[in-house]
């Protein structure tokens, strides 16, 4: 098999094809840390932000950047995605923790949407709040855990 099955024998992207793997319930979560000035994280939190509810403005994002993960990655199957979960953590006075989990019953995974979630709600969190905090950054984004397909589990809640 193909090692990088994003190319074909001659080095050219395709798409993989994944109709002959059978079907089994996917699970991939993901992070990404929005570090920003106490103050910020503050009105934030007391939801004083002049543009509205920043953290659910950036959840409802999230949620559909996971639905257009194929439309903004170019070999990224469609999904008919089963559930989006977006969710945020205070880990302390300036650092917000995003986590996505996404989920589906397919032949591929959800890796990129999960990806694709906290990166989009990170994005949004910086654009509502740019304006006040010009020293914020998103970074950490990474896939914490799946579960699901051939490769298994993986993450710190599942051993791998």
């Amino acid at each position: 098999m193909n090692e990088l099955n994003h190319f074909d024998e001659q080095g050219r992207a395709q798409m993989v094809d994944v109709g002959g793997k059978e079907s089994s319930q996917r699970m991939a979560r993901a992070q990404a840390i929005v570090t920003m000035s106490r103050n910020t994280m503050q009105r934030i939190v007391d939801g004083e932000v002049g543009k509205g509810d920043v953290l659910g403005v950036a959840r409802l994002a999230g949620i559909m950047g996971a639905k257009q993960t194929s439309s903004l990655i170019p070999l990224c199957h469609p999904l008919a995605l089963s559930s989006i979960n977006v969710d945020f953590e205070q880990l302390d006075v300036d650092r917000l923790q995003i986590v996505a989990t996404v989920k589906v019953a397919g032949k591929t995974g959800v890796e990129m949407e999960a990806l694709t979630a906290v990166s989009i709600a990170g994005l949004t969190i910086y654009d509502m709040c740019k304006a006040m905090d010009r020293e914020m950054t998103i970074g950490a984004i990474e896939l914490i855990e799946k579960t699901g397909g051939k490769s298994g589990p993986r993450g710190s809640d599942c051993g791998g």
